[in-house]
């Protein structure tokens, strides 16, 4: 049986998505964000087939979820065995082997040598109200610092540490407070991490102590933000300058983490340990699960101070604990290989294409920002737009973030053969939308 991809038998899009997409705009909430009409039936691998048979190669993995393809079959067997077994009983109020062995990986897993203790959860933005609950908790500070250009999810303690796009935030305030924003460094637009620690600086002495600040929130890579690898000394500066004044170090790993930068966390790049991990989106190839990571002295709250119905679902668990071993299969060196092939690929369109300002990312999370101007690095978020729907139109599935960047992170089990198509797709857009 052919499951290659991309392979497209009917306009786009087909008759029946028309009609899907007929009615789920009548029923949906008008917040959904879709690119461009796609309707999914059903995903293998790297691979997702739409509900009228053409075939598309996914380089967004339902935006970096799904971390060993669509349906890999030891997953699906995970969950198939465990919902044999149990479907749900808390966590929260009562004891299972799933929850156990999950939180043990995790803290196993996590960078740092310290002991650890894991609280789970159904997301990703339930992970970051966590830990910042957790962070004020235990430090008995009121403040919080991000960033600039991150995003932390849309639930409002969440959001008032996200700052990825104004829409995101409009209509919903006032927003908790206590969270000020300064700037992430950026080796090719700017500011420098001289610059962004000085902002730092400059809020300890004018707005909130350093005694007053529970918590840096920060992702080791921007994901919305556009996916920026920030400068080598960057994390380390921050940490040092986090234990100075006793100020908890918090890595949003829920885009970067889980293997797809060629690293279990993505902050093992830089060598520096979190004194809390925020997990999710790849955790469980697709099951809602996300996780909060702390070393075990932080997480001291008392019985009854956090809690969650959901999270930590056995289910989701078993298809974890298969995500986890896969991963560690060999999952993680093929995210480096496939991400340095691609890489490659990329640069080399790059070096024709003056709309290409820079290729950057780590393993398989990649981003190519698209220029108007390069020398005036001026940002094309229409352009970038235009580029994604042709690609889309030729079979290939790729999403945008930051203002003009596009966004590559397939399921870390794409081989060669799919990058280099993916390459090559990408090439013909850039040509044909010049």
């Amino acid at each position: 049986m052919d499951l290659s991809a991309p392979h497209l038998v009917t306009p786009l899009p087909g008759p029946q998505a028309r009609i899907l997409i007929a009615e789920d705009e009548q029923v949906t909430s008008p917040s959904y964000t879709r690119p461009y009409p796609l309707a999914v039936r059903r995903g293998y691998g790297a691979v997702i087939e739409d509900v009228d048979g053409n075939r598309f190669l996914d380089f967004t993995a339902g935006i970096a979820v799904c971390s060993t393809g669509h349906c890999h079959p030891a997953v699906v067997a995970a969950i198939e065995t465990q919902a044999r077994a149990l479907l749900h009983m808390s966590g929260t109020d009562f004891y299972y082997a799933a929850q156990r062995d999950i939180a043990k990986k995790l803290a196993q897993i996590a960078p740092g040598d310290a002991p650890k203790r894991v609280f789970l959860t159904n997301s990703g933005a339930e992970a970051v109200e966590a830990a910042l609950k957790l962070a004020r908790f235990h430090t008995k500070r009121p403040h919080v610092i991000a960033f600039y250009g991150a995003f932390h999810g849309r639930t409002l303690g969440a959001l008032s540490l996200t700052s990825s796009k104004a829409v995101q935030r409009a209509g919903f305030g006032p927003l908790p407070t206590g969270v000020t924003h300064v700037d992430y460094p950026n080796p090719w637009r700017g500011p420098s991490v001289d610059e962004c620690l000085a902002q730092i600086e400059k809020v300890f002495s004018r707005t909130v102590p350093a005694r007053e600040v529970a918590a840096f929130f920060v992702e080791p890579i921007q994901g919305e933000g556009g996916y920026i690898v920030p400068p080598e000394d960057f994390h380390a500066r921050l940490k040092a300058l986090a234990e100075q004044h006793g100020i908890l170090y918090v890595a949003d790993e829920i885009q970067a983490g889980m293997g797809r930068t060629g690293r279990m966390s993505a902050i093992e790049h830089w060598g520096v340990a979190p004194d809390i991990v925020c997990l999710a989106k790849g955790i469980a190839s697709g099951m809602p699960l996300g996780a909060i990571v702390a070393r075990a002295d932080i997480m001291n709250w008392p019985p009854g101070a956090h809690g969650t119905t959901f999270g930590g679902n056995p289910v989701a668990c078993a298809a974890a604990l298969a995500t986890i071993k896969l991963l560690e299969g060999g999952l993680i060196d093929n995210a480096a290989r496939r991400g340095q092939r691609l890489r490659e690929r990329l640069d080399a369109l790059g070096q024709r294409h003056e709309r290409i300002g820079q290729v950057r990312g780590l393993g398989l999370m990649i981003g190519v920002e698209i220029v108007s101007d390069r020398g005036a690095k001026t940002a094309a978020p229409e352009q970038r737009n235009e580029l994604i729907r042709r690609c889309f139109e030729k079979g290939l599935l790729l999403l945008g973030c930051g203002q003009s960047t596009v966004r590559f992170c397939p399921p870390l089990v794409v081989d060669a053969d799919q990058v280099d198509t993916a390459a090559d797709i990408f090439g013909a857009a850039l040509r044909e939308t010049a």
